[in-house]
């Protein structure tokens, strides 16, 4: 899986087409599952799974994608494959390893982009730690995290990430070789100066604006190779430089060995190809001393590192190359030896090797997860904290509509009801209020759940809202999720615990119009929790919740396995010790029962029974909830472990 590929060219989608031209040739099959760019540029080679993706509102070259894992799950198993790639994972890529999770697959994670220090230089607020929390989370669960330099693998072992492994570049020698130099190219950019070229994207995180302290050199010409949402800013910043715009292919090889010192100033590489395919090409490199470049460019043997953030260094370590011929012909001599054992042939085979031993690893992995289940007191539970007053808010889902698992005759029980149960199991007094009504939206969480759940001064606070506005005309996930993370945050400055529900949709044609949404309101939920050091039960990255036994039959509300199941996985989010494997047993000793999950209507049936009728309440602006109170408007008494009585929620 590739959080990026064609048509948009990068490192990440260079790298993996390398490998699956060397996969093919090795007698391997391959599918590449990655976001659609809209081009008509397909993978040479195996077969390839796109994605309806959205553009990077600062990036739109960049595209995100936004599947429910149980599509990945799907798209895995009808494949088989022996091991998932994640390339440069992210998004797409945390969805691709909890659908490889579900599947027992091994993984192995290639770190290509430094998204926390990208994120540190866009200005995102609160985005850091979000960033750095999803990273580690993510390739904590990878069965082998493949690093590209010795920088990435000392940021990741920072992380608390293992079983890293050094996995480089390739370069294409044959392509990138000093013959490609061209005096009639050269010629066309300049009349007899010397050429001082940066190659790459033009983006905030490459900051090509510190070559400003080149423009002005006498007898030296800065070019700038590539294209990026910066250009326009850039041709303001650098006067006298020459941009080329993108180039490709023979272009490229031709243009960078036509140099005469490359220059590369981003602070945030993780490797830097092309820094390597300068090298190939024979010409001397400047770079930052910091990430990729610290295991490609020797220093005063294929050119300079300078200070990183020094620009005066880095003006000095130019003038060092540009203003003796006979050290530049040296440099550009030691560059080009430099990489001939860096072949994608070697790159390869040795990925193959990573593949195997992760396919080794994978089954100790669940061998040891098994033990551990089996002997908890062999390992350091999670601790959960012993809260007395939870107070749920939300619409249907946490209302508990359509759980009637042993409840009477229109009532409803609900994950919220089965969490509060087992959060009392604790010793001591423990109550439970549920303020959830169907039908209601996010303004009513901000102006009536959320002051009356205040009022009754909680330790613990679930909020799951927002799917009825994400399917109404016109939704704004960014604002929603605004609304909401002032609620979580009045509720956190008192000190209560927030535990935030990520919405979900179910496997169904008609919920694919709503992916987007869902999708991009899920990801501001993750930032909110993590901003908020709120706990996060991310339902929205949940394969089993692709299943259709976990809803009833109008495929919109969870079935009482649904809940059941949900309600497992807020205790496990919460910290409840072995909560998932109680959660399995609870499943397998319910099997599947008849009389609490009807089967599926035909599609006539389903129709007039739930759509229809949802429509006519729209048109006529009346809604299921209409006229109904919550049940549990205050504090009840759930008895626990002390307790004689069984609860009254069942």
């Amino acid at each position: 899986m590739a959080e990026s590929f064609l048509p948009h060219m990068n490192g990440v989608t260079h790298s993996v087409l390398q490998m699956i031209r060397h996969l093919e040739r090795r007698g391997h099959e391959t599918l590449v599952v990655a976001p659609d760019g809209g081009g008509k540029e397909r993978a040479p080679h195996g077969r390839t799974e796109l994605l309806p993706s959205v553009p990077m509102p600062s990036y739109p070259d960049v595209r995100v994608a936004y599947p429910t894992t149980a599509r990945l799950a799907r798209v895995l198993r009808d494949f088989h494959p022996d091991v998932v790639h994640l390339a440069s994972p992210f998004a797409l890529g945390w969805k691709g390893q909890v659908a490889a999770d579900a599947l027992r697959l091994p993984s192995v994670a290639v770190y290509q982009t430094d998204v926390i220090a990208y994120t540190e230089r866009y200005g995102v607020p609160g985005a850091v730690p979000l960033a750095s929390a999803h990273v580690a989370r993510l390739h904590r669960r990878a069965t082998l995290t493949l690093a590209p330099s010795s920088a990435s693998e000392t940021q990741l072992a920072a992380l608390g990430i293992d079983r890293l492994r050094r996995w480089g570049r390739g370069v294409d020698a044959e392509r990138f070789r000093p013959d490609r130099r061209s005096d009639a190219w050269r010629a066309r950019i300049a009349r007899g100066e010397l050429l001082v070229g940066y190659v790459g994207r033009l983006a905030a995180e490459k900051q090509v604006e510190d070559l400003r302290v080149l423009c002005g050199i006498p007898g030296v010409r800065l070019v700038i190779i590539g294209d990026g949402p910066e250009r326009e800013r850039l041709e303001r910043q650098l006067p006298g430089a020459v941009f080329t715009g993108f180039l490709g292919g023979d272009q490229l090889a031709r243009a960078l060995a036509s140099l005469d010192v490359f220059v590369h100033p981003g602070e945030s590489e993780t490797f830097c190809q092309t820094v390597q395919e300068a090298l190939a090409s024979g010409v001397p490199v400047v770079a930052t001393g910091r990430g990729g470049p610290l295991d490609l460019v020797r220093s005063s043997v294929d050119g300079w590192l300078y200070a990183p953030g020094d620009l005066d260094d880095l003006r000095e370590r130019v003038l060092d190359l540009t203003g003796d011929d006979a050290k530049r012909r040296s440099f550009g001599a030691a560059a080009r030896e430099s990489v001939t054992a860096r072949t994608w042939e070697s790159l390869g085979d040795q990925l193959i090797e990573y593949y195997r031993e992760a396919q080794r690893l994978r089954p100790l992995d669940d061998a040891s997860r098994v033990r551990a289940a089996a002997r908890p007191e062999a390992v350091t539970p999670p601790q959960s904290k012993q809260w007395r007053r939870y107070v749920a808010l939300g619409d249907s889902l946490t209302e508990g509509l359509c759980d009637t698992s042993r409840m009477a005759d229109g009532q409803y029980r609900g994950w919220a009801d089965r969490l509060s149960s087992m959060l009392a199991q604790a010793p001591g007094r423990f109550h439970y209020a549920n303020l959830a009504v169907r039908s209601r939206r996010v303004r009513d969480l901000v102006r009536e759940q959320a002051p009356q759940a205040l009022g009754m001064d909680p330790d613990l606070v679930s909020v799951f809202m927002g799917s009825n506005d994400l399917v109404s005309h016109g939704a704004d996930p960014a604002r929603l999720a605004a609304h909401v993370e002032k609620v979580v945050r009045d509720i956190r400055a008192t000190g209560a615990d927030v535990l935030l529900v990520t919405p979900f949709l179910p496997e169904r044609p008609a919920a694919r119009i709503f992916a987007r949404r869902f999708a991009l309101y899920a990801m501001e939920l993750r930032r909110i929790a993590a901003a908020t050091d709120s706990y996060l039960l991310d339902a929205a990255a949940l394969p089993a919740l692709g299943d259709r036994t976990m809803y009833a039959d109008d495929m919109v509300h969870l079935s009482s396995r649904g809940h059941r199941y949900l309600a497992y996985r807020a205790a496990e989010a919460l910290g409840m010790p072995d909560a998932e494997t109680l959660g399995q047993l609870d499943d397998a000793l319910h099997g599947f029962d008849p009389s609490e999950d009807a089967d599926l209507l035909p599609q006539g049936d389903w129709l007039r029974t739930h759509a229809l009728p949802w429509v006519w309440r729209r048109m006529r602006g009346r809604t299921a909830g209409d006229g109904i109170v919550s049940k549990h408007a205050d504090y009840v008494l759930i008895p626990g472990r002390d307790a004689p009585k069984r609860s009254t929620l069942g």
